[in-house]
C-alpha cells in the first residue's frame, strides 16, 4: 500500500466500508469527506489503477453501472496498513 496515493487509499477504505458500491456512491462518500467535488477524471482512473494492482475487483451491475469490491489482497493491504498505523497512533504509552 506504500505505493498508493492518499486518494487511492481513501478509495480502498470507502470500498471496504460499503457493500459493492458503484462509482457514484464512492464519489459521493469522498465528496462528503473532502468537502469538495471529485471529478470523474480523477475518480475512475484511480479506481482502474486499484483494479490493475489487484486490490479491487470491478464488476458490472448493468450496462451502465459498475460496482467495486476489495480483493483478498486489498483486504490484507488495509489490515497491514491499520496494524502499521496503530503502532503510532494507538500506542498505550500513557501519553495524551
Amino acid at each position: 500500500m506504500y505505493d498508493l496515493t492518499g486518494f487511492q487509499r481513501d478509495l480502498l477504505y470507502v470500498i471496504a466500508g460499503q457493500d459493492e458500491p458503484h462509482g457514484l456512491a464512492i464519489k459521493e462518500e469522498l465528496e462528503d469527506y473532502y468537502e469538495k467535488e471529485i471529478h470523474h477524471g480523477r475518480l475512475y482512473p484511480n479506481l482502474d489503477t486499484l483494479v490493475e494492482k489487484g486490490l479491487v475487483e470491478k464488476g458490472e451491475r448493468d450496462r451502465r453501472t459498475n460496482y467495486y469490491t476489495l480483493t483478498r489482497r486489498g483486504r490484507r493491504e488495509i489490515d497491514a496498513r491499520r496494524d502499521w498505523e496503530s503502532q503510532y497512533v494507538d500506542g498505550d504509552d500513557g501519553e495524551a
